[in-house]
């Protein structure tokens, strides 16, 4: 069935998705395990050799995804947590990934789940800052615009908000940026690097083809159609999953993608560059305190905030467009726990 090659292959972690160094290993608690975000990204950490020990916690269902994935040939160690353990799966974690919550379906922007999202989120968080407070704390819970904003208050209202250690994942928008402007101009996707910025939602996704060797060169209806695949990719999915589902593969592929990021930074790893959504001083000046931007990743967690850079007169248009609605996201999550 496979060459010997390709055995060879299989049988080692994926070098594309994962970066590591001789480093300390660390350990990664996943708070909604058992979800269908959680139960792939909880495989893909497995195999993340900078993950020592990998925490999985969920309401249901998680010690039976830890039991799985603990077969699998690495070397970290997995457990799983009922519903009523939190505390014990955050005791020690240097990385808490929250995929929890409910996934949308057909017709639902990602802003509709505020209502349940917010308070799964605002609660996982009461804890973090009782049991793991230094930890880094990676947000995939919809809406990121507004889920960052919760956590955020929720740490302060605990008196142990760091905003180095907050992130809203939006690493799949780059991801699909890629993916999709590959499609276009046949190149490899790991060439076709994208920055995006703003926000994690529709009109807030700002991708800046300009600054691509590979996307300046898109124009006219080819620039527009791209622009809204990445905006509203997430959509083309929960429409194909009729009703089934959400973007829940690729989102768990950008979650571990990002989680090795931040965990190389942690390991001292220099130069680790990604866009993150994180409290941000670019937009401050317009009442934004949130904002996705090219971030340098370290032992702190985030170490450098980079400027977004020369627009186009189109990324201008869609910059204009993204910040009234980021800036209400943003307001309506910090609201919700005022």
């Amino acid at each position: 069935m496979f060459s010997r090659s390709a055995l060879r292959t299989l049988s080692a972690p994926s070098s594309r998705l994962f970066s590591s160094s001789a480093a300390r290993l660390t350990k990664v608690a996943v708070l909604g395990a058992g979800g269908g975000i959680g139960q792939p990204l909880s495989l893909l950490l497995k195999s993340d050799p900078l993950v020592s020990s990998l925490s999985l916690y969920d309401i249901r269902g998680a010690p039976g995804v830890a039991a799985d994935v603990s077969h699998v040939d690495t070397a970290s160690e997995v457990t799983g947590y009922a519903a009523d353990q939190l505390d014990a799966a955050l005791e020690g974690a240097k990385v808490v990934v929250i995929p929890a919550g409910v996934p949308r379906k057909p017709g639902m922007t990602r802003d509709d789940l505020f209502n349940t999202n917010a308070s799964i989120v605002r609660d996982l968080a009461t804890a973090i800052g009782r049991v793991a407070p230094e930890a880094c704390v990676l947000i995939i819970s919809n809406p990121v615009n507004s889920t960052v904003p919760i956590v955020a208050e929720t740490l302060k209202k605990a008196g142990v908000f760091d905003p180095k250690r907050l992130f809203g994942v939006t690493t799949l928008d780059v991801v699909r940026a890629a993916r999709f402007l590959g499609g276009i101009t046949g190149a490899d996707p790991v060439e076709s690097r994208v920055t995006v910025i703003g926000g994690h939602s529709g009109p807030t996704i700002v991708p800046l083809l300009s600054q691509s060797s590979h996307g300046k060169g898109v124009a006219g209806e080819a620039y527009e159609k791209i622009v809204h695949r990445i905006q509203f990719g997430g959509d083309e999915v929960v429409k194909a999953k009729d009703g089934a589902g959400s973007a829940t593969l690729s989102m768990a592929y950008a979650g571990a993608k990002f989680a090795n990021a931040v965990l190389r930074g942690l390991n001292g790893e220099k130069g680790v560059i990604t866009p993150t959504f994180v409290k941000s001083p670019l937009f401050a000046d317009k009442g934004i305190e949130y904002f996705s931007s090219n971030v340098e990743l370290g032992v702190n967690g985030v170490e450098q905030i980079f400027p977004i850079g020369e627009l186009s007169a189109e990324e201008e248009k869609l910059l204009e467009a993204c910040l009234p609605e980021l800036k209400k996201n943003i307001e309506k999550g910090k609201a919700f726990v005022a």
